[in-house]
């Protein structure tokens, strides 16, 4: 997608991913706060944007399970986990990576991220004279 983007004039240009995560004290607990609060993650396809009416969406949902959010959403409070997901979008090289919270705990996550996470892709340092810095994981 990101060579196709840079094909169709993208060069240059800012790329954001996204990355959808369900941070919890638990992982069980993030996999039964995903479901509750993201369930159209499960849908697949059509099913997840060309429903005509809400009740629809609310419908194709209620077949849904948390290990059907779980495979598309991040459903973890291991920050290794969450640097990983991370780092496949910059390995990729995306120049922004979003991190999408599903949950009302965004206090919670917003400190875990704080603390655990965020601290893991801190900026390099400038080389002498060029005025550049690079984010990159370290560990």
């Amino acid at each position: 997608m990101l060579e196709d983007f840079v094909a169709a004039g993208g060069a240059g240009k800012p790329t954001i991913g996204q990355v959808k995560v369900c941070w919890a004290a638990d992982e069980h607990a993030a996999r039964r706060t995903a479901l509750a609060y993201w369930p159209t993650a499960a849908l697949r396809g059509d099913l997840s944007q060309e429903l005509p009416l809400p009740r629809h969406f609310e419908q194709a949902t209620r077949l849904a399970g948390e290990d059907d959010v779980a495979e598309r959403v991040l459903c973890s409070p291991d920050p290794a986990r969450h640097v990983a997901k991370i780092r496949e979008f910059v390995d990729a090289g995306f120049t922004h990576v979003y991190v999408h919270q599903v949950g009302p705990d965004q206090e919670g996550f917003l400190r875990f991220y704080e603390r655990e996470v965020l601290p893991r892709f801190r900026p390099s340092r400038p080389s002498a004279g060029d005025g550049h810095e690079a984010s990159a994981p370290s560990e």
